[in-house]
């Protein structure tokens, strides 16, 4: 690029790469998203990791089959040996000597048979190929490229020449691994089925039309990483929108943005079912204005009937916070052990809650698995922890992996403690008092990184609401009308009595280290930008800002013809 055309561009750099932004803003860069590549990055080092041990613990595995194997085989022909030497008899009774076998001979059979052996658990281990599907200005797969060690080839596919403007301008590494195409990324996918062994997708809005190609690019046990940015379709504004798009129905609870992660994890196992694969979840993140999931993709028709265990319906009860799970399957054993797979037991949930009387909404069906793994959690936050200065937004990831960190696996969904007291126009007990009273009850509970308020235990909703109702003896609230839901639930007594007394475990170790676990917001307007190409009005000033607007407004005013601009200003008289 001739040095005069750089006065036409701004230098972006983030990480070890730098980017050319154009000044009229051909594909945005949205700062803020600089979370979301830091964490991918992360995820991306781990997996580099954990494939390469996968791979040393599978030959080393093979080698041991096959010596093994040799061994059994080599058992008959020893035994066999004395049989052998009868046949070698002679017809006059003499017997014949055995051919004497050389040192050479020997070392030339064992070099031989070492060959062999390695020929069979051959399986040299390629660096792994990276597609990133919606690449824009590339600045993504120029930081894979040149920031994570390891990896092989990155394909970058958009349908905008920026993104080879930038891997020039990145120098000699980044043209040497980073290969550019413009090409539909759908096709892409499609016609390169089980390619890749990562596969990004990153799009602006929903990711629903990628998910079916993408699930087939990805080789056996590969990463398919995916954002959805639509969180008012996932959340809830537009259930049939969301069911039109993920085969799911959202609910409007306080766990919406925990379910809108739920609802795309089985979204994307439904798309990896009909290739009679299933999904694997590593990492799952809400943040800033989008959920991201990180998740290994593996091929296997009997292990894909396990799918229905892991999906269920919600039933949210419409007067108070209640609500319940309704599996999709369940698992029976027969007399031989075998394994049957039956419709799940129901209805979860009563017709009415048995808690305030109300009706329930039904919402589903959602991943109600776990949606990480903790060992990869842990890992990659020591990982972070270890390479602090390689990550822009280290504070960031490191908070929100720390809370992950800390969640119950295995407990759905969760509750928002200023939710129940709202329900029961009560005053809120803190925190760690209403944790100490569910760990004195025999449960468990920590907290969410989807919401600093949210609390996740395995606690059923009848102790928790007898908990609630030890607290407003202690604490009495106003009388309200009989017919609300809190004075329904108010009305009876408690079964449980609750033990209020501080537990030990009611601190978790960031909280007790005193670790940052929720960070504020960068800066204001720091939510998603505008798709590329789309014209700024005066309706987006609550998205970018007064500024922003008015700036880009008077900046597309000065550009006007006089001619243009003489009648818009002054109709009366050009008339």
């Amino acid at each position: 690029m001739a040095m005069e055309d750089l006065n036409d561009y701004t230098i972006i750099k983030e990480g070890e790469a730098e980017i050319l932004m154009y000044a009229k803003n051909e594909v945005f860069y949205n700062k803020t998203q600089v979370n979301n590549r830091d964490i991918s990055i992360a995820v991306l080092r781990a997996f580099v990791s954990k494939r390469k041990q996968e791979h040393e613990a599978m030959l080393s595995k093979r080698t041991s089959e096959v010596r093994v194997s040799e061994k059994d085989a080599s058992k008959p022909a020893a035994e066999g040996a004395p049989n052998e030497s009868d046949n070698n008899e002679k017809p006059d009774g003499e017997t014949k000597e055995p051919e004497e076998i050389s040192q050479d001979e020997h070392c030339g059979a064992s070099e031989e048979f070492v060959k062999t052996t390695e020929r069979k658990v051959q399986g040299i281990l390629r660096p792994p190929r990276v597609l990133e599907a919606l690449s824009a200005s590339g600045l993504r797969s120029l930081r894979y490229a040149r920031e994570v060690e390891g990896l092989g080839q990155v394909v970058a596919l958009d349908n905008d020449k920026a993104c080879r403007r930038n891997i020039k301008f990145n120098g000699s590494v980044a043209c040497s691994k980073v290969e550019s195409h413009l090409a539909d990324a759908r096709v892409y996918m499609l016609t390169h089925p089980r390619e890749f062994d990562v596969v990004d997708l990153d799009p602006y809005g929903s990711p629903s039309v990628f998910l079916d190609s993408a699930v087939q690019s990805v080789v056996d046990g590969g990463m398919l990483m995916c954002t959805a940015t639509d969180m008012a379709v996932l959340c809830g504004s537009s259930g049939e929108v969301c069911y039109s798009k993920y085969g799911s129905y959202p609910l409007r609870g306080k766990y919406c943005h925990e379910m809108a992660l739920r609802i795309l994890l089985a979204c994307i196992e439904s798309h990896a079912n009909r290739y009679k694969r299933y999904i694997v979840p590593v990492l799952s993140v809400q943040m800033d204005f989008y959920v991201r999931v990180f998740v290994r993709v593996y091929t296997s028709a009997s292990a894909m009937k396990n799918t229905p265990l892991k999906l269920s319906y919600v039933y949210q009860c419409t007067g108070c916070d209640s609500f319940h799970l309704q599996p999709l399957g369940r698992t029976a054993s027969n007399k031989n052990n075998s394994v049957r797979y039956l419709p799940g037991f129901g209805p979860a949930a009563p017709l009415v809650c048995s808690d305030c009387g109300k009706k329930f909404n039904m919402g589903g069906p959602i991943w109600s698995a776990p949606i990480h793994d903790q060992e990869w959690v842990t890992s990659i936050l020591a990982d972070v922890h270890s390479m602090k200065d390689l990550y822009p937004a280290y504070d960031r990831i490191s908070a929100v992996l720390t809370t992950i960190s800390e969640e119950l696996p295995d407990v759905p969904l969760f509750l928002s403690l200023h939710n129940l007291c709202s329900t029961l126009k009560c005053t809120s007990p803190s925190a760690v008092i209403f944790r100490s009273a569910v760990i004195n009850a025999g449960y468990r509970i920590s907290g969410t990184h989807v919401n600093p308020l949210g609390l996740k235990s395995d606690a059923p909703m009848d102790v928790t609401w007898d908990i609630m109702r030890c607290w407003v003896k202690n604490h009495p609230v106003k009388a309200q009308s009989p017919d609300q839901p809190g004075s329904v639930i108010l009305a009876k007594e408690p079964v449980l009595q609750a033990n209020f007394a501080r537990a030990v475990a009611s601190l978790s170790k960031a909280q007790a280290k005193k670790v940052a676990r929720f960070l504020p917001n960068p800066e204001r307007h720091w939510g998603p930008k505008l798709r590329a190409g789309r014209q700024i009005t005066s309706k987006h000033i609550s998205l970018l800002g007064a500024e922003v607007v008015t700036g880009h407004l008077n900046h597309e005013d000065s550009e006007e013809p006089d001619t243009k601009r003489q009648k818009t200003e002054d109709p009366i008289g050009s008339s």
